[in-house]
């Protein structure tokens, strides 16, 4: 007989759900636990070239409070039910808001979406997991705090405390997330509930203002991990400098990334540009300007010569350098007349100011993004193919022009083989780079499926092999990835998670960790 559930998580019996369902229901309400396909169909569809039934849900939960919480993890417990926990589900390039694996109950904290606090003169945030930058972002203007927030290109639909946790990035000086993290909440599995840092102590008022607290730093084990859920996020946030100048820097052949990195390397770590850098080729932009199909028809990569045409029909570089400065005119003026000197040594560079640039669409979207403004810009990479296939590929590299030139040439060399496109960004953070490449296909094609699914594998053992580590992945390769990062990490990863998670109740297969 056919379950009444679209999937039942591992080793669960019907009747034993049905008692667990009931349960969740008591601590709910009917309204806000989903069983049907038509409720669980936003938690099923992946952009991963997997067939979304493995990793349908069997239910979806949608909690309030920290104490609905707590009841939820001690049922999850009896009846061995693993749950997974989402914030606002927008995580799309790695795996959307479907579960890590096929049965799992998905958990979704949009609800808890409470700005708890603003402090305009320390300026720091406190939040829960439902809020998003938008709603935030508003409520900065609103009351003119002047701040700013820092946010990943999805921006507004997406929030502080999933990108946190999975150590996403943005584009002001304060890009890189989980640096500028201060305090967590977080439910244990055993129903428990920790302040880490500051927050532990008693009447404190310095939880959103000292990270470290006494004894063993703990936050960091909260991201990309399933050691509990985080209820309540604080965050740093920037103040609204004097004066932003952004610009774009254009160079138009391939092999010019060595230079660019070259130059951009000291400048970041003096704190000349304070902010990360970007580093986009021009098919990562095109999609803001053009259609593939505008320029090559039926299967296999772009050639070469397409995306030359596209660079002069649409004004843009093979590489695309977008960078900021901040501060009042004077330190502005000062920063210019370094960065304008370095970038002109060679005579290759196009240096285009705000002035210049502002007809530009490209331009006007990573202007928004280095000054914590709105935008969706982004997503026009998904109209680039079409089909609605997309991962994201991101293994880090030294900050070295040597090593950028190697990674682009591999990764074209293996997308190429499997008739897909480069569109990669690099974006260099002080000494780091995190190699963004959005692996995109249509996924209403079987032949492409296949051809991505194979493709993003032999991304992953031929960078890793290379000692490329990949610093986030979709939910389809977590295990791969984990494997690549050798077994006494992953040992370390498993005692870690009997202590805190005995029943393995707690979202498992995130991070390859069970």
């Amino acid at each position: 007989m056919a379950s009444k559930y679209i999937a039942l998580p591992n080793g669960v019996s019907e009747n034993t759900f049905d008692a667990a369902i009931n349960e969740f229901r008591a601590v709910l309400g009917e309204a806000s636990v989903l069983t049907s396909a038509a409720q669980l169909t936003p938690y099923i569809k992946t952009m991963m070239p997997v067939p979304d039934a493995e990793h349908a849900p069997s239910a979806a939960l949608l909690a309030t409070t920290v104490e609905q919480i707590q009841k939820i993890v001690g049922i999850c417990n009896r009846y061995k039910v693993p749950v997974w926990t989402i914030s606002t589900g927008k995580n799309l390039g790695y795996g959307s808001a479907a579960p890590a694996e096929r049965g799992q109950v998905v958990l979704d904290l949009k609800r808890m979406n409470r700005i708890l606090e603003v402090d305009k003169d320390l300026a720091y945030a406190l939040v829960e997991p439902g809020v998003t930058y938008k709603q935030l972002y508003d409520y900065i203007a609103e009351h003119k705090l002047g701040l700013w927030l820092s946010f990943p290109a999805p921006s507004a639909i997406a929030g502080p405390v999933g990108n946190t946790l999975d150590r996403g990035v943005g584009y002001t000086p304060y890009g890189e997330h989980f640096m500028y993290a201060c305090g967590m909440e977080v439910v244990l599995a055993n129903g428990e509930v920790l302040r880490t840092g500051m927050g532990s102590m008693p009447n404190s008022n310095t939880w959103q203002v000292f990270k470290w607290g006494y004894g063993p730093y703990l936050d960091g084990i909260f991201t990309q991990s399933n050691y509990g859920i985080v209820t309540k996020l604080g965050f740093w946030l920037m103040p609204a400098p004097p004066a932003f100048k952004p610009f774009v820097i254009q160079y138009q052949n391939e092999d010019d990334i060595v230079e660019i990195v070259e130059t951009i390397r000291p400048l970041r770590i003096n704190g000349v540009i304070p902010n990360a850098v970007v580093i986009a080729h021009a098919l990562y932009e095109a999609p803001v300007k053009a259609r593939r199909s505008d320029y090559v028809k039926g299967p296999g990569s772009i050639p070469d010569e397409a995306v030359r045409q596209i660079t002069k029909d649409h004004n843009l570089g093979i590489w695309n350098v977008y960078a900021a400065l901040y501060g009042t005119p004077e330190q502005i003026e000062v920063n210019w007349k370094i960065v304008t000197q370095a970038f002109g040594k060679s005579g290759k560079a196009k240096i285009l100011t705000e002035e210049e640039a502002a007809a530009d669409p490209a331009f006007v979207y990573r202007a928004k993004l280095m000054r914590g403004e709105m935008t969706l810009q982004e997503f026009s990479l998904y109209n680039w193919r079409g089909g609605g296939g997309s991962m994201w590929f991101a293994p880090v590299s030294q900050a070295r022009g040597s090593e950028t030139l190697k990674q682009m040439a591999l990764t074209k060399q293996i997308l190429g083989k499997h008739g897909l496109d480069y569109s990669g960004e690099f974006i260099v953070g002080m000494r780091d780079m995190h190699h963004v490449v959005d692996v995109l296909y249509d996924k209403t094609n079987p032949e492409q499926v296949k051809a991505a699914y194979q493709c993003f594998d032999e991304l992953v053992t031929t960078f890793s092999a290379q000692g490329y580590g990949i610093y986030r992945v979709n939910t389809a390769f977590m295990d791969k990835v984990a494997d690549t990062y050798g077994p006494v990490q992953r040992n370390v990863n498993k005692i870690l998670k009997k202590a805190l998670d005995p029943n393995g109740i707690l979202a498992p297969g995130k991070s390859g960790i069970r």
